[in-house]
């Protein structure tokens, strides 16, 4: 599954531009693309701040969720982790037809590849404990996360066609099980909507293995079911840090066969990429929901 193609090219000169025309007091920042995502593009703005733009219309929604609802959810979880609340908000100008934010440079790279084990799995149920709080009426819909599995079967079976996504027809077993347990009934509550790998920064912690540093991009946030954020446990944890997640969130055992389905959900679709980085994450997770 290739990278969509940028509907409009972002590039330093073009974001500088923006920032002298919107924020001219960060305008003589250094300033360098640091990722170029399926939905945004990111800039290092200095040493302290990054620049988020979509570089295709499908982000642009996005992003105003995060600027709209960001600020409170990183209040809520700002005593274990934090997230890229937005610090000045840009708006469409020349050639540049969508809203943008300043956010802070957090700390930590991708997990990627790496697996976490106790302690951050520790963190991570610490995060899920603080997010997943009933949300408000208005909080945004998104038709493909936190939604009852049931409503997903199609495109995840037609993934699990693929010849390229390993174990398939395994992958196959599990998401029909999940997607035949009751659908969540209680109140929707906050989700992540995309807690895999890449979304969470690890650095090192004081034993020498990986610490949760921050957890980004949220643009899928929404409100629903919060099984589609516990599939984290076999996206980015080891056998150890899924055990201690699983008993610091404490789901019933619906909820926790709904969060396995999402893992193969997510799973499959990293399976397709056209980043090879992003293959092995999806190749160490499948190993994780299988044998895990």
């Amino acid at each position: 599954m290739a990278t969509p193609a940028a509907e409009v090219h972002v590039d330093v000169p073009l974001v500088r531009a923006l920032l002298e025309d919107q924020h001219p007091d960060l305008a003589g920042l250094p300033l360098e693309v640091v990722a170029n995502g399926w939905d945004n593009v990111i800039l290092r703005l200095g040493d302290l701040l990054a620049v988020r733009l979509p570089r295709r219309a499908a982000a642009a929604t996005l992003i105003e969720h995060e600027q709209r609802w960001l600020p409170e959810i990183a209040r809520r979880v700002a005593p274990i982790v934090p997230v890229p609340d937005p610090i000045r908000i840009g708006r469409p100008a020349g050639d540049y037809p969508w809203s943008w934010s300043v956010v802070r440079w957090l700390p930590g790279t991708p997990a990627g590849e790496r697996v976490g084990g106790v302690h951050v799995g520790e963190a991570l149920a610490a995060f899920v404990g603080l997010l997943h709080v009933p949300a408000p009426a208005d909080a945004p819909v998104n038709p493909v996360r936190a939604v009852p599995l049931a409503t997903r079967s199609d495109a995840v079976l037609a993934r699990l066609d693929s010849p390229d996504v390993p174990r398939a027809r395994e992958l196959a077993a599990v998401w029909r099980a999940a997607a035949a347990v009751p659908a969540y009934t209680g109140p929707p509550v906050w989700v992540h909507g995309d807690l895999h790998p890449f979304n969470v920064l690890f650095d090192t912690g004081p034993d020498g293995g990986p610490r949760l540093a921050a957890v980004v991009d949220f643009g899928d946030v929404t409100a629903g079911d919060p099984a589609v954020d516990l599939a984290t446990a076999w996206l980015t944890l080891d056998h150890d840090g899924r055990r201690v997640f699983r008993t610091r969130v404490a789901p019933d055992d619906d909820t926790w066969e709904r969060a396995r389905g999402w893992a193969v959900s997510i799973a499959s679709a990293l399976s397709l990429s056209d980043d090879r980085t992003f293959r092995a994450a999806a190749s160490r997770a499948v190993q994780q929901v299988l044998d895990g």
